[in-house]
């Protein structure tokens, strides 16, 4: 059995439970909704763990690790603007820069290799790690304050890293630390990555 593949699918399939969740349910339904955004993240470490243990973690996991977690947070973030439409509207032009940021990784990484992004890079895990923390606070609390603030700013730190890696590259491949790494890579220089990018 390919339990890293399992658990892809199953983070993949959290999205459309959460979505229902938050349209049917509602308010009644916010900590079911944090509950599934953590076991999601728990499948997401997991995923990356298991995958190297076994010896199957393959550009082709990656990617489909790498596009799940877009689908997941994304989940979870129209989740939030369905329960706390205000809070959302209150904070509009931030995350649509996010949100433009991402587009433009997918599309410099296909105008320049055919395929999607999937760098895993260290700052997007430190984004994920305060998404988690903003999403919690949203959701749980209907508060942004300190967190909210935390993640955008994590997350335009991370987007301009990863659009740098895309663009300095001098092919497509996977699991980039940072747009440092990226240099090093097309200076041929050699480096060993962090087990951390392949979770």
């Amino acid at each position: 059995m390919n339990i890293p593949k399992a658990l892809i699918l199953f983070r993949l399939l959290l999205a459309p439970i959460i979505l229902s969740l938050a349209y049917f349910i509602g308010d009644s339904a916010k900590i079911g909704i944090v509950i599934l955004m953590y076991l999601g993240l728990i499948s997401d470490i997991l995923d990356g763990i298991i995958a190297r243990k076994q010896g199957i973690s393959s550009a082709q996991l990656r990617r489909m690790d790498s596009q799940t977690d877009m689908v997941f947070w994304l989940s979870i973030g129209f989740a939030t603007w369905i329960l706390y439409p205000e809070l959302i509207a209150n904070h509009a032009i931030v995350i649509y820069a996010i949100l433009a940021m991402e587009i433009a990784c997918y599309i410099i990484s296909i105008v320049r290799f055919k395929k999607e992004t999937c760098t895993h890079a260290f700052l997007s895990k430190l984004w994920g790690i305060t998404l988690l923390i903003a999403f919690t606070s949203l959701i749980g609390f209907n508060h942004a304050g300190i967190p909210f603030i935390m993640a955008i700013i994590m997350g335009l730190i991370s987007h301009i890293d990863r659009i740098l890696i895309t663009l300095i590259l001098p092919e497509w491949t996977h699991d980039i630390p940072s747009a440092y790494h990226a240099y090093l890579i097309r200076k041929g220089i050699a480096f060993k990555k962090n087990d951390l990018l392949n979770s």
